[in-house]
């Protein structure tokens, strides 16, 4: 069919992008990596063409740099980053919260407000059971539907890039600790079940407590 071949690198493009970024997430493609081009296509047996958009894409995402004549690195992200993401990431859930936003958050169909607490659930499970790889998927998946309540693509798109950033930074610290079992945030569902009762100075409570939670940690990693 015209196109199809077109629809297919589009979708290889995806694909690759997808489970690259799920690779830097979890920290088997670690800060500071350096790779080519050839060496994921031939990772995952394709041509070049998907693989170089695929990382463009994340280059987009802020995940990689291009090194001149080198090919491509996996971001390093500093403390005082991760402070200021932080900060952007507050600003930007906050905003979910007010005005228009907050409109769009109270009319949420019941559908939408059941799957975001379904979501919830199966991150807070993850969370309370100290296993990091499934909380990571749950968790920027919570995120995202919480954030697509609002009807935004904008402040979605964002908030998800801010998350994504955020668990490169700390995945490997975390990974440190060992047993993380009562050391991760695990109030998704007490969020959810703020939203959906239209709560909304709640769940802003629940936000910052969130986020000082997560400095707390970060910091007291770095002392360590």
């Amino acid at each position: 069919m015209p196109g199809s071949e077109a629809v297919k690198r589009t979708t290889l493009r995806s694909q690759i992008a997808e489970a690259l970024r799920d690779e830097v997430i979890a920290g088997r493609l670690p800060s500071g990596r350096q790779f080519t081009v050839k060496e994921i296509a031939e990772q995952y047996g394709v041509s070049a063409t998907p693989v170089r958009e695929a990382l463009l894409d994340l280059c987009s995402q802020g995940l990689l740099d291009v090194e001149l004549h080198k090919g491509y690195r996996v971001r390093e992200f500093s403390h005082a980053d991760f402070r200021d993401m932080i900060e952007a990431r507050t600003l930007v859930v906050e905003g979910m919260f007010r005005r228009s936003a907050e409109q769009a958050l109270l009319q949420a169909t019941p559908e939408a407000l059941a799957s975001v607490r379904r979501r919830a659930d199966e991150a807070a499970r993850a969370a309370l059971a100290g296993d990091l790889d499934i909380l990571i998927g749950y968790d920027l998946r919570f995120w995202r539907e919480m954030a697509g309540l609002v009807g935004n693509p904008y402040i979605s798109d964002f908030l998800d890039r801010l998350r994504v950033q955020s668990w490169i930074f700390t995945v490997p610290l975390l990974r440190h600790l060992g047993d993380l079992r009562g050391r991760l945030w695990h109030r998704h569902a007490e969020l959810a079940e703020a939203i959906a009762c239209r709560d909304v100075e709640r769940a802003q409570r629940i936000v910052v407590a969130y986020n000082r939670h997560t400095l707390e940690l970060i910091e007291a990693l770095n002392q360590t």
